[in-house]
């Protein structure tokens, strides 16, 4: 088990920690990928030699670390690569590290009872198609030819998919650095199950996001959303979008398309968060223009809205439906 993937229990709106504690993990390796908000990968075969011990052995000191110098406490999925790392951490609990064994039939074995929407890059739709044709586990996936995958999802996508339900992990660590982003959490003073309290919540926060962009003249080139459950579990989406910009009604279409994707029935939603990234100048961005003169309209508003904001207070001007 070379590979770590640890994500940190950060209270809400506390991702600038990240950097500090990809530093406590960088202390055992230089192989460190981020994941935003609250996650990294960790490469550790180099340092299995350098220490004499093992993936499982450092994760222990590292969770010991992160908590005596961070007081943030963490959970680790452990395994022979990324992918099966990330796989494992859905399962892990604080305090003991879940570990996928690095045997073919250790891997199957762990594999086979698990619902495909698991696998990093399955998303909703195609996990329902897959449901559809009875394709529900990770063992049946695995157990089906391949040519059906590749009817069912496409030629590269199958051939993917039928690869990582039988615990085939080509992926690798790519050390980077947390890209400069801005968040907007939005947590509910009780688990929520209404969709249109779901949906004011996104409002409410690209809202937000677009008037700090526009405040410090950025834009951003992609939209994530993460959505926290009752039970402690988060669904975690980014869109790119089709342009950069810190416009906030195409933040919130972006919000609104992805919350949509998921197809939440009746889910107990405790917090819904979105993240600008890829943030850029926005003397340097391009927009495209249209004939629509509403387009250009809601621009103009919006930018008045920004002056009486930065003189009345960020709620001088809100949408109606924030209001009520």
């Amino acid at each position: 088990m070379t590979i770590l993937c640890v994500r940190f229990q950060l209270p809400p709106m506390h991702e600038a920690a990240l950097p500090r504690l990809l530093g406590l993990l960088e202390e055992f390796t230089p192989v460190v990928e981020a994941l935003p908000p609250d996650g990294a990968l960790a490469d550790l075969r180099g340092a299995e030699r350098y220490f004499g011990r093992s993936a499982v052995e450092l994760a222990s000191v590292i969770r010991v670390r992160a908590l005596a110098h961070h007081g943030v406490d963490c959970v680790i999925g452990a395994g022979p690569g990324p992918m099966l790392a990330r796989v494992a951490l859905r399962y892990a609990e604080p305090g003991v590290t879940r570990v996928v064994p690095e045997e073919p039939d250790a891997i199957a074995e762990f594999l086979a009872d698990k619902p495909v929407a698991v696998l990093p890059g399955v998303g909703t739709a195609t996990a329902r198609t897959l449901c559809e044709y009875g394709l529900d586990t990770l063992g049946r996936v695995a157990g089906a030819p391949l040519s059906t995958l590749q009817r069912l999802i496409g030629a590269k996508a199958g051939r993917e998919l039928h690869e990582k339900a039988n615990g085939i992990d080509r992926g690798r660590v790519v050390p980077n650095a947390v890209s400069r982003s801005l968040a907007a959490e939005r947590p509910f003073p009780r688990d929520e199950l209404d969709p249109e309290r779901h949906r004011r919540a996104l409002l409410s926060a690209t809202e937000e996001l677009g008037s700090r962009l526009r405040a410090v003249e950025k834009v951003c080139g992609a939209l994530t959303l993460t959505v926290r459950y009752a039970d402690r579990s988060s669904t975690t989406r980014t869109r790119t979008l089709q342009e950069p910009t810190a416009h906030s009604p195409a933040l919130t279409r972006a919000a609104y398309g992805m919350y949509e994707a998921l197809g939440l029935q009746r889910a107990r939603v405790r917090a819904v968060a979105l993240r600008a990234e890829g943030l850029t100048p926005a003397g340097q961005a391009t927009h495209q223009l249209t004939f629509d003169p509403v387009d250009d309209k809601v621009r103009r508003i919006e930018e008045v809205a920004d002056r009486a904001r930065a003189k009345f207070g960020p709620r001088a001007v809100i949408p109606g439906s924030l209001a009520a």
